[in-house]
């Protein structure tokens, strides 16, 4: 374990993200809502800290390797959690306790949108932007952003870029260098934001609006401006262009690369883990559209197929905008909509959740165990796309699987030992550790009314399920100190 050599790569990671603090600055002067201190003060503090850390190990360069790489990114993500609370513990308004202010943090940098703060329509502009900021970095990960802008940083570039990218196959590469593989990443990233906010802009959003929603829906993350979320709009092109970007942020980003590249809409065509993607869009959609209209929870059939659509889109992307009070829809919708948090978008997208792919190979060996039953003799192998997938691979989703159900009891159960209700407790959990953020019951709005201890229990789940479970797990686990 080069320990030296993962403090110098925090030292840096630290001072980069310390940079980000100069925006809301300038947020801050171009409304002139007077609270550009604490993020001057912050910048400072961040600024000194990464110095401080970084300077006795500066020379210390040596190769990083897999094991050094995920203790980086839980570490850094750890840190981020504490260090993006700074200028929210500084601000005066809102007055916000170090614990609302770190669950905010770690909401906005997860892309989790649970939020504990109200009356959002008369906080300052600043830290409105600093949410939607922290989301819009978070979405792709800090880390991939270092390694993209700085490879001089002499490190694995492999090693952090595996640790921080979601899905169960983490070694295809774009392109022959792992940096310019963060960089074709960053690169599509900003062009769908870029158009996102266009489109937001053109739709009649203010500049300030449009820019803070696209951050929030391409990161997949859900924050807004306003407490009434997109409903503040009343505008259904808003919320048709919030759909479609939402979808498009849960497709894996390297295939809009590829398309982009080959100038070719092929590449999405020929993706297994996409077409079920679609498929359970649109079928949860129309069940959602016919229980409505039958339930005549709306007057109109049309508002209820674009209710219907963006929810659903909103809630298997991991995004959480709402429109409309979906918990008190009819049936078991509500419900319904929880458990589509689990699915999530596609791996090397920036949505949460346990992934299409991994459902995909769950239900391929599950059909494959049935088939054996029949016929013992008989070789069955897993396919995606044609082609085998490797035991090691579906050994690791199933693994994947029993430690995610393990770590959603576990932590379900201590969010009921603080004094919350079951059903606050499911939705909470759920949605936090599959980075999603509206919930039932008493979180049914805001997780203000959680316990302090509460909040700590729905942290850490936020950050197990942005990290996928295995860096923070693995870190308690005696092999991985072992030399």
């Amino acid at each position: 374990m080069n320990l030296l050599v993962v403090q110098r790569i925090l030292g840096i990671l630290l001072m980069l993200f310390s940079v980000t603090m100069l925006p809301p600055v300038a947020v801050s002067l171009t409304f002139q809502d007077q609270q550009s201190s604490p993020f001057i003060d912050a910048f400072i503090g961040l600024m000194l800290t990464g110095l401080l850390i970084w300077l006795p190990v500066r020379k210390q360069a040596r190769e990083l390797r897999l094991r050094d790489g995920f203790l980086v990114v839980a570490l850094f993500w750890v840190v981020l959690g504490l260090a993006g609370a700074a200028p929210m513990v500084l601000s005066t308004h809102p007055d916000m306790s170090l614990t609302d202010a770190v669950f905010e943090a770690v909401s906005g940098f997860t892309t989790t949108g649970a939020t504990v703060l109200s009356g959002l329509d008369g906080i300052p502009k600043s830290l409105l932007y600093y949410r939607h900021q922290i989301q819009w970095l978070g979405g792709i990960g800090m880390v991939v952003l270092a390694v993209a802008l700085l490879p001089m940083l002499g490190i694995g570039g492999m090693q952090l870029l595996k640790a921080e990218t979601p899905g169960p196959v983490k070694d295809t590469k774009l392109t022959p260098r792992i940096t310019q593989t963060a960089k074709a990443l960053w690169l599509v990233y900003v062009l769908i934001t870029t158009a996102c906010a266009s489109s937001y802009w053109m739709a009649g959003m203010t500049p300030f609006d449009a820019i803070c929603h696209s951050f929030s829906t391409v990161s997949t993350g859900g924050f807004s401006t306003h407490d009434a979320n997109l409903a503040y709009f009343n505008n259904p092109a808003v919320e048709f262009i919030a759909t479609f970007f939402m979808f498009t942020a849960g497709i894996n980003f390297s295939l809009h690369f590829l398309a982009w590249r080959h100038m070719s809409l092929s590449d999405y065509w020929r993706d297994p883990e996409l077409r079920v993607y679609v498929s359970i869009l649109l079928i949860a959609t129309t069940a959602f559209t016919a229980t409505l209209i039958a339930h005549h929870t709306f007057s109109d059939s049309g508002y209820a197929l674009r209710s219907a659509l963006l929810h659903v889109t909103s809630m298997m992307t991991s995004t959480g905008f709402v429109a409309t009070d979906f918990a008190i829809w009819p049936s078991a919708l509500p419900v319904i909509l929880i458990f589509i948090t689990f699915a999530g978008g596609c791996a090397g997208s920036t949505t949460s959740g346990m992934k299409i792919i991994r459902w995909i190979l769950m239900w391929k060996q599950g059909t494959r165990e049935i088939n054996r039953l029949v016929h013992p003799n008989a070789v069955f192998p897993v396919k995606i796309g044609g082609r085998p997938v490797p035991w090691r691979v579906i050994d690791a989703v199933w693994g994947f699987f029993a430690i995610y159900v393990g770590c959603f009891a576990v932590l379900m159960v201590l969010l009921i030992a603080t004094g919350e209700d079951q059903v606050t407790a499911f939705s909470a959990i759920a949605t936090t550790i599959n980075n999603t953020g509206p919930a039932l019951g008493a979180v049914a709005h805001n997780f203000s009314s959680i316990s302090p201890v509460g909040k700590w229990v729905c942290v850490l789940a936020m950050l197990l399920g942005r990290l996928e479970i295995y860096p923070l797990i693995v870190l308690v686990t005696p092999a991985f100190w072992k030399r």
